[in-house]
């Protein structure tokens, strides 16, 4: 894992189709080069920007001759009553703002009766926040956050599995009576998390039957969240708990390790699928815990999702990660057919 991820998003030990080939290990960090492509990204907005501006000012320029006379008007009275100012004529700078305001109303007014915005000749970006550079200060600006994140969605193949696990592509067919009661209520529960993400400190807990769309709603929640900028962490069990596992035996790289755990601990979104999937035992049972705790404390949002029945989760894991669960989740309970296994017969009809 990179020294500060930050905002990342990883993808390992799915039950996804193994033909796309995205079961990570480990998280693939970003190098040099792939942030001096971010860099060069950002670069070629700014030139955009300074050259869409540029061809504005002359449209203006050429359309209105008064745009441009009130704008050397406006330099002329700038260095004049700077002139005053420094002479020790109290009163300019507050002449000077009069004056400079009465002109920015009659550029507006010019800009208005030429049906043309008042901002038109404003400074363009493509992130106002961070005016284009990436950062707010000394912090990463979302659009950088997400900028990481769309680059590790290119190299970790999310891309293609996202495109397929989305609520555009959502759909009820496969759900009848009770199981299609759980499936919507489910559904709802995603878009309230989705919608009150920001303001309210929820978890979601999918468990059911295998195939009945527990991964498709965690990744419709990751693509909403991740698209509004926010930084998700998607694992499937068993690589999660390898990651931790490799990391936490390996004396030699300690600030790899303090990074890997600040990563899961402080993410926006922590995600955890298939839970039970991975060789349980104590390691396991003690990181998931540090897990669920220090998210509690620290009010960071996780869904988990398990093929396994609440009794089979209480027996196979401590009564502290039950009760972690059951008390701070939202459970959702899937249940019904096999989806793939209802698709992948349809296909084979036609």
């Amino acid at each position: 894992m990179r020294a500060s991820l930050d905002c990342g998003i990883r993808f390992a030990d799915s039950d996804k189709p193994k033909k796309l080939s995205y079961q990570k290990e480990a998280p693939v960090p970003l190098t040099n080069t792939q942030y001096d492509r971010i860099f060069r990204q950002y670069e070629e907005k700014q030139r955009q920007n300074r050259l869409e501006t540029q061809r504005r000012r002359d449209y203006v320029y050429e359309r209105l001759p008064k745009y441009r006379e009130l704008e050397d008007e406006t330099a002329s009275l700038s260095v004049a009553q700077g002139k005053k100012l420094l002479s020790g004529d109290e009163g300019a700078l507050a002449h000077l703002r009069q004056n400079l305001a009465a002109l920015r109303e009659q550029k507006k007014r010019l800009l208005s009766d030429a049906g043309l915005p008042a901002d038109y000749l404003e400074p363009l970006f493509f992130c106002a926040d961070c005016q284009d550079t990436g950062y707010i200060g000394q912090r990463k600006c979302h659009c950088l956050k997400q900028a990481e994140i769309s680059l590790l969605y290119e190299q970790s193949g999310l891309q293609e599995i996202l495109a397929n696990n989305n609520f555009s592509l959502l759909s009820y067919e496969f759900h009848t009576g009770e199981d299609l009661s759980h499936f919507e209520k489910a559904v709802k529960n995603c878009r309230n998390f989705i919608k009150n993400f920001d303001s309210d400190y929820h978890n979601l807990f999918f468990y059911g039957t295998v195939g009945t769309g527990k991964s498709f709603l965690s990744g419709c929640v990751a693509k909403e969240l991740m698209d509004q900028g926010h930084s998700v962490i998607y694992f499937g069990a068993t690589g999660l708990f390898d990651l931790l596992s490799s990391t936490s035996f390996d004396t030699k790289n300690r600030d790899e390790r303090q990074n890997t755990y600040s990563d899961l601990y402080r993410c926006d979104l922590l995600i955890i699928d298939d839970l039970g999937t991975e060789l349980t035992n104590q390691f396991t049972a003690s990181q998931l815990f540090s897990l669920l705790n220090e998210r509690n404390i620290g009010r960071k949002a996780t869904i988990i999702s398990t093929n396994l029945s609440l009794r089979e989760l209480q027996d196979r894991y401590s009564d502290r990660i039950f009760s972690r669960i059951t008390s701070n989740f939202m459970v959702c309970k899937l249940t019904g057919p096999d989806i793939r296994m209802y698709q992948k017969r349809q296909l084979n009809r036609k």
